[in-house]
């Protein structure tokens, strides 16, 4: 069923499946027992490396010694690329594997989601599979999901996101697929491996979290199943990120986020996104940025894009949020929403506008290389009207839209894209 489908006068709406999921510190520690269980004998291993961490190490070490056979592929990139997936593919094939174990954030578990329904259509390219429930054989390897970060929710949901490098160099194409037949088959978070997250990705990480519980509060979808946890998610990250953030050994903090991404991801995946996500898909489609970095600067913008058409739920957010609402009236409360969530994002350092972000902003910044030409071109976001005109057309195919608050048009959009590349956030509190 289509989102254009489900956003129709119609009286069913469409509740998607999560996997089994173990949660809380020292889960990680039962990968070897729960893939015995699952009929793991030899398993490809999707990771990016995780430089400066050991986590790889000792989950597959861990693995080899409950007597599986480890295939390791440790070369995912951010924002996962469609050939990242194909070599996963290749070397599953070559090595006659049987499942499948991903470890990291989003980017690990994506790719990873993307080379199962791959695999389970004789190595077809995984961008045949953009769209909804494109795949036609439910029947794929198993997928153990292990979570190195408090964001992507991935490890609990029915989508995955390809970067498609095989299109137009001056028009790259990043593209959301959402396929039942993808969702893991069982899922590990632990805040224990959490704490070896740099400070930046912690922050960014964070801003996916409330992205991911806000846009289903509000969407056209309107979905009930998903409201309970959107609004709980939301309450957690604004509890949790600051400390997760700037004392990441914090247990407390380190585990609230935990269950905040984890509850955001389930909200979202029956009630849908918006264009906080089209906008992030779309700026790292063109210059490989962080996702969560990009939902930051998108978040604030496109809150007050939607307001005018929810202000009850945002309203709800800014209670959510901690804010004192009492004696205000909703929109004084949803102004009182945004305002708190410019102060997060301020208090977790992350930069205000894409023309803020430059190769020293945060950890992982691949602006200036590969894998297209494109990107050797773009070692800084220019922001200038052709850049956001780009970006809007991007935002207006995302998969994403849909579901967003407000109608969406070039008209409408553009201005909003404008301004997260240049704007001043003090202008959305004025």
């Amino acid at each position: 069923m289509q989102v254009d489908e489900l956003l129709k006068p119609f009286p069913i709406k469409e509740f998607h499946p999560f996997p089994r999921a173990l949660l809380g510190p020292g889960a990680h520690e039962m990968i070897g027992p729960e893939a015995l269980k699952l009929g793991f004998k030899k398993t490809l291993v999707m990771t990016s490396g995780l430089r400066g961490s050991d986590i790889v190490h000792k989950i597959t070490e861990s693995m080899k010694y409950h007597g599986l056979e480890v295939v390791l592929y440790d070369k995912v990139e951010s924002n996962p690329k469609d050939y990242n997936v194909m070599d996963a593919v290749k070397l599953y094939q070559e090595n006659k594997c049987d499942s499948f174990v991903s470890i990291g954030g989003g980017s690990s578990h994506d790719a990873c989601k993307g080379a199962r329904i791959s695999v389970a259509h004789d190595g077809r390219n995984v961008n045949d599979f953009e769209g909804f429930n494109k795949s036609e054989n439910p029947r794929n390897p198993p997928h153990i999901a292990v979570s190195t970060t408090a964001g992507t929710g991935s490890e609990t949901s029915w989508a995955y996101v390809i970067t498609d490098t095989t299109t137009d160099p001056d028009n790259p194409h990043k593209y959301v697929a959402f396929d039942d037949a993808s969702v893991a088959t069982l899922a590990i978070d632990d805040p224990v491996l959490y704490y070896s997250c740099p400070i930046d990705y912690t922050a960014q990480c964070g801003f996916d979290v409330l992205a991911h519980a806000s846009e289903p509060y509000v969407s056209r979808l309107n979905f009930e199943p998903s409201l309970g946890n959107a609004l709980r998610a939301i309450k957690l990250t604004a509890e949790n990120l600051r400390q997760a953030t700037w004392n990441p050994s914090e247990l407390s903090g380190r585990e609230g986020m935990m269950y905040a991404q984890y509850i955001a991801a389930q909200a979202f995946n029956s009630g849908g996104l918006g264009i906080i996500h089209s906008i992030s898909h779309a700026v790292s489609a063109f210059y490989d940025t962080h996702h969560g970095l990009n939902n930051a600067i998108a978040l604030p913008r496109v809150w007050a894009f939607n307001m005018p058409v929810a202000y009850k739920r945002f309203a709800d957010m800014a209670e959510a949020m901690g804010v004192d609402t009492h004696g205000m009236t909703d929109v004084q409360a949803a102004d009182a929403a945004l305002a708190a969530a410019i102060r997060l994002l301020r208090d977790v350092g992350i930069p205000e506008k894409f023309t803020d972000v430059t190769q020293d902003s945060y950890s992982k910044n691949r602006l200036g290389q590969g894998p297209t030409k494109f990107y050797e071109q773009a070692s800084v976001i220019k922001g200038d009207d052709e850049d956001v005109d780009r970006i809007t057309n991007h935002v207006l195919g995302d998969a994403c839209t849909p579901g967003n608050a407000k109608e969406c048009t070039f008209e409408t959009v553009r201005p909003v894209v404008d301004h997260c590349m240049n704007g001043d956030l003090d202008d959305l509190l004025s």
